[in-house]
């Protein structure tokens, strides 16, 4: 799956995959590429700027470690950071039970 069809969706993703704890950099793409079955093999170019992203935004913080003598950053999710992956797996739901019906072709009924 190209990265460009997980436009708007990327951010929660990534959230979602440090929800368990922490990760450097390397580890959260592999993550994604193992939650999704092999589906999302995301370069680095389109991971490491969204974590930069997210880390300026308040929602995921980072430190440097070395392991193996090698230097890594470690990302994880601030408490800003739960609470948007919790909007963003409410904000999920709702698209997905709206937009599945009709893609069936079973449109939901009209809400009043």
């Amino acid at each position: 799956m190209k990265a460009e069809a997980l436009k708007g969706h990327l951010d929660g993703l990534l959230l979602a995959v440090l929800a368990p704890g922490p990760r450097h950099g390397y580890g959260v793409i592999e993550a994604l590429k193992a939650a999704s079955g092999g589906r999302l093999s995301l370069p680095t170019g389109t991971v490491y700027p969204a974590l930069l992203r997210l880390q300026r935004g308040g929602l995921v913080s980072s430190s440097w470690s070395t392991v193996s003598g090698r230097q890594r950053r470690t990302y994880e999710l601030t408490g800003a950071g739960r609470r948007a992956l919790e909007a963003e797996r409410r904000s999920w739901r709702d698209f997905a039970a709206t937009i599945t019906p009709i893609l069936e072709g079973h449109p939901c009924p009209a809400t009043p």
